[in-house]
């Protein structure tokens, strides 16, 4: 057995017969979440250690005001809404953008938002809008965009924002869910800022991060790390700090050159979540010198549920299982969504829903 070998091996073992006090660490990206379900890690641990899904997955957070913005623009003549794939089927508070499209919407799905930059070459007369969702690992994919359509002078293309930041919403948590010991940091949004920006919410709140990578070793070291780190603090009053488990994408002050951009284009504000409400500072929007490029972002402060069944607002905050809600598996299913859980490939309800089916 190599020593790699030996080291998993140790580390399934601990997390098998852990027979403590309970821990719940919650993963705060819709890629973990993903990849847990994937490499079946939660299946590893013992009945006293709880992964329990967080607010990471940007269409699961998207509000429904955004959704409905998005499709009053695509009904409108001469105007196109230009979107990632997963969003398109995100309930809004009467429709999807999927089923605006089947009434004759103008909605163009692509893999990248550069994309847009063809699509208004093509089309001048065309009025496009990026739907611009995601956290601080897109928030450069779309400053870049915003440095192509100003040095272009491309006139034919908004964003519509709905931007979020990690540290507010792990501040909310902190502060309101009540059920967390330890958090999985999201290694894409630690490779643009950097693994320290975790640090103040460890020391505030006197809980262990792990920066996480997404391949299944290096995901299984943060797992274990973080709830030894917890077990670490209870027995031995151990301070919690933030351990960087994926060194070979984050460092301590992550890109410089993308965080420049980013605060070139944008500013802090505050931002409303789906199902938990508005967090101050949680969001960012285009600055005031870059209006002309914003498509009614402002605007979009309306939360709704399509279902009131659904209870994607208690599992988005580590309060409840999908398991717990009376539509999963049932009236709410990824062909039939009630929720945006459910939608995402990253949401806790739909990785949740395939993992039980395949196991």
């Amino acid at each position: 057995m190599t020593d790699i070998s030996y080291k998993i091996t140790q580390m399934k073992s601990w997390l098998a017969a852990y027979d403590g006090p309970d821990i719940s660490v919650m993963e705060v990206c819709g890629s973990h979440t993903a990849a847990i379900s994937k490499y079946g890690i939660s299946g590893l641990l013992s009945p006293k250690l709880h992964l329990i899904s967080g607010p990471g997955c940007p269409v699961c957070v998207t509000p429904t005001g955004y959704i409905d913005r998005l499709i009053g623009l695509s009904m409108e003549a001469d105007t196109t809404v230009v979107t990632f794939g997963d969003l398109i089927r995100v309930p809004g508070r009467e429709k999807s953008l999927a089923e605006a499209k089947g009434e004759g919407a103008s909605v163009v799905m692509v893999y990248s938002p550069m994309d847009i930059l063809r699509l208004a070459k093509e089309k001048p007369a065309q009025h496009f809008v990026f739907a611009a969702v995601g956290f601080e690992t897109t928030a450069p994919v779309y400053a870049m965009l915003m440095e192509q359509l100003v040095e272009e002078q491309i006139a034919n293309v908004q964003l519509l924002t709905a931007l979020k930041t990690m540290p507010p919403v792990i501040r909310w948590l902190c502060e309101h869910s009540g059920k967390i010991d330890g958090f999985l940091a999201p290694g894409h949004v630690a490779a643009v800022t950097g693994a320290e920006l975790f640090i103040p919410l460890a020391k505030r709140y006197q809980m262990p991060f792990g920066v996480a990578g997404f391949g299944a070793e290096e995901l299984l070291l943060a797992v274990y790390g973080t709830f030894r780190a917890v077990q670490q603090y209870r027995e031995c009053g151990m301070a919690p700090t933030v351990k960087n488990y994926y060194p070979s994408v984050v460092t301590a002050q992550g890109n410089p050159c993308a965080k420049v951009l980013v605060e070139k284009y944008f500013e802090p504000c505050d931002a409303l979540w789906r199902g938990i409400g508005v967090i101050e500072g949680s969001g960012r929007r285009l600055k005031s010198e870059y209006a002309g490029f914003d498509a009614g972002s402002e605007l979009l402060m309306e939360d709704h549920k399509k279902n009131q069944a659904c209870r994607c607002d208690q599992i988005l905050m580590g309060r409840a299982l999908p398991g717990d809600c009376p539509l999963f598996g049932t009236g709410c299913t990824p062909l039939h969504p009630q929720g945006a859980c459910m939608v995402s490939e990253e949401g806790s309800c739909h990785q949740y829903l395939m993992f039980h089916r395949t196991r």
